[in-house]
């Protein structure tokens, strides 16, 4: 039973902007909205009503304006949103010139740059006008092999402003897992760093940056950018040049080229483990349109506000972060090991630049209790009004580690959405409260529901994440995908005429969103369809688990359930634990949940985002091949399960 952790204040109720935004429909629309859920459910019905007035809300600059905020609700995919409008993704987060700060990084190495609205625009008018003497122009693509550093963000509005399209990765990709999704879309222009920090070693990027062009012929220019080295070699590198060489010094101005909504902007990646990269074009509008409505009103974030998301350039979140620009916050930015010097660091960080909104992934927040930290006790995190959780469902005993040790009076708001949309589906809301092991909401204009295995709407039930109505940042289309057939089968074959995302959820009665995995992993023994989040909250309340990973294994004409377990310094799996294990979940969870088997292994596989890969390790088990390990943080992890002699009996 979920328990309410936090409730807001009147006044902070009535100071948010999801309260004015809800004020303005009721003065437009002569409603008496004073819930969320009214006015989420007026939001999915009134579809063009909604995202006209979002547009209008969330302050949308554009050129020109738009004939029709949507052409067809009814048609998913193909509807047209904000025909006939006219505006740069850029201009509209460079609108700000003025000395209020920009972007404050910080490294492992502990120095800290800053960046104002004024020098931010600067930097990204001298990028720029190099990149149009380039001949880079509208459609073309420039990427980034990147640290999560404010060059990174210079270098993709740089290409924005031109019509130009931007894809990232992390410097700690491998050279095949970045061959497998920059070699797919032919960029132009490579922008990188020598090398990256992580847990107080310099680690060098040019021998593989090296390789990783001589595999893409279509590059033509390679902009380095000293990070660990003042002065680093870059002759081994063709076509290359500094990034401080590279910039025009003489541009003072930003030509915005106009784009039509549904212009491309970012090409995003699938994780690729299980054959190559998803490519998902998504427009300038739409990301644009659908990111502030989230970050200004589900996030409440205000120009006054100090953001900080933990994420690298490979993940979605930076380029959601990214977004805040928009709204004239300042965005800090971190690059490295979040755990060093030591666990708290980023919590050290929060206190001296004041962050007032936090976010980070749900494994991150498992490490941080494990660690001991108490963040709430060590710091002053008197400006903290939110902490944003992503990546993974965060468990009950998390939820109640941030009341307990960070802040009593702060928006827990946990979310979860994708990269194919490059944002959420279910997320926060400033104006109501937080229960346990709940997403406070399903998003505004987000048309989100359960659907039970007849494709019905359920409440109080799981069942499958499905979007009935278009959105905005909908993927225009899958780069290579010809015909459209691979978009399709990705979304669309399950429900027709409906987005399936392959989540597996609940929407609770009061509105909330219960998040249960993957449904492509969801374990099914007997015909029982289990959520395998279920198994993690009991599994990672235990002291004497590290981290776990659990699949379903083909038996007898039914499914299993195998649990891996790693445990932590000072345990071994031993007959004891193992039966503790199985009955807290069959107490807790059911005992349809008990695992068959429990084994130990030295490791858990994860995402370079840090998202467990059950699939993987079901392909292991069952003897299948797993494709690209490369898109994995730690590919020899998956050894150990290829061959397994207690799982032929």
């Amino acid at each position: 039973m979920s328990k309410c952790l936090w409730q807001p204040s009147e006044k902070r109720i009535k100071s948010t902007n999801m309260y004015g935004f809800m004020n303005l429909v009721n003065e437009k629309y002569s409603k008496d909205f004073k819930e969320y859920p009214d006015l989420w459910e007026w939001s999915v019905d009134n579809l063009e009503d909604f995202w006209t007035l979002a547009w209008e809300f969330i302050d949308i600059k554009a050129s020109q304006t738009f004939d029709k905020a949507i052409d067809d609700p009814a048609k998913m995919p193909g509807a047209k949103f904000f025909v006939n409008s006219r505006l740069n993704f850029a201009e509209n987060l460079l609108r700000f010139r003025n000395d209020r700060l920009a972007i404050v990084f910080k490294g492992e190495d502990s120095v800290r740059r800053t960046l104002t609205y004024n020098q931010l625009y600067d930097e990204v008018a001298k990028t720029a006008a190099s990149l149009k003497k380039l001949g880079i122009k509208k459609g073309d693509r420039v990427v980034g092999f990147v640290p999560n550093m404010p060059e990174s963000i210079i270098a993709m509005l740089a290409a924005a402003s031109l019509g130009a399209v931007w894809s990232s990765c992390s410097p700690d990709f491998g050279i095949k897992g970045v061959l497998d999704r920059f070699g797919q879309t032919q960029p132009k222009v490579l922008f990188t760093a020598d090398g990256y920090f992580f847990k107080g070693k310099p680690m060098d990027s040019i021998e593989r940056i090296a390789g990783i062009v001589k595999e893409i012929p279509s590059i033509n220019k390679i902009v380095v950018v000293p990070y660990v080295s003042a002065e680093p070699d870059i002759s081994s590198l063709p076509n290359s040049v500094l990034y401080e060489d590279f910039k025009d010094p003489k541009a003072k101005e930003i030509d915005f080229l106009q784009m039509d909504f549904d212009d491309p902007l970012y090409i995003m990646y699938s994780s690729g483990t299980t054959g190559l990269p998803k490519c998902m074009v998504q427009s300038v509008g739409g990301v644009l349109l659908h990111q502030k409505k989230e970050l200004v009103l589900h996030t409440d974030l205000k120009q006054d506000d100090t953001i900080f998301y933990f994420t690298t350039c490979g993940w979605m979140m930076w380029n959601w972060l990214t977004c805040s620009l928009s709204v004239g916050a300042t965005l800090v930015l971190y690059d490295g090991n979040p755990f060093h010097p030591g666990p708290d660091a980023l919590w050290k960080m929060a206190q001296d630049e004041r962050i007032t909104i936090f976010g980070t992934s749900a494994g991150y927040i498992e490490a941080l209790k494990n660690a001991g930290v108490k963040p709430g006790k060590q710091f002053d995190l008197s400006a903290l009004k939110s902490v944003l959780s992503t990546g993974s469902p965060l468990s009950d005993e998390n939820f109640e580690f941030i009341y307990n040790e960070v802040k009593q009076d702060l928006q827990l708001a946990s979310i979860s959405g994708g990269s194919d949309l490059n944002g959420c589906f279910a997320l926060g809301n400033p104006m109501g409260p937080v229960y346990t092991g709940e997403l406070q909401c399903r998003g505004l204009g987000m048309k989100v529901y359960a659907y039970d295995e007849n494709g019905k709407p359920t409440i109080g039930q799981q069942g499958e994440l499905v979007c009935t109505a278009p959105f905005p940042s909908m993927p225009i289309f899958f780069w290579g995908d010809e015909d459209g057939s691979k978009y399709h089968s990705a979304y669309f074959d399950e429900f027709p005429g409906i987005w399936t995302h392959g989540d597996f959820i609940m929407v609770t009665e009061r509105g909330g969103v219960i998040m249960y995995g993957r449904s492509d992993a969801t374990l099914n023994p007997g015909g029982v369809r289990i959520g395998t989040a279920e198994i993690y909250r009991r599994l990672d309340a235990m002291e004497e688990l590290e981290d776990s990973v659990i699949v379903g294994q083909s038996w007898n004409n039914d499914v299993r359930v195998i649990l891996f377990v790693k445990t932590a310094p000072g345990f071994d799996l031993t007959d004891e634990l193992q039966n503790k294990i199985k009955a807290d979940i069959r107490a807790n969870a059911s005992p349809r949940h008990v695992p068959a088997k429990i084994i130990a292994c030295p490791d858990v596989p994860y995402t370079l985002n840090m998202k467990k890969v059950e699939l993987a390790v079901k392909k292991m088990i069952e003897g299948k091949e797993v494709k690209n390990k490369d898109a994995l943080k730690n590919p020899e992890s998956l050894d150990f399960f290829g061959s397994l002699e207690e799982l032929k009996s």
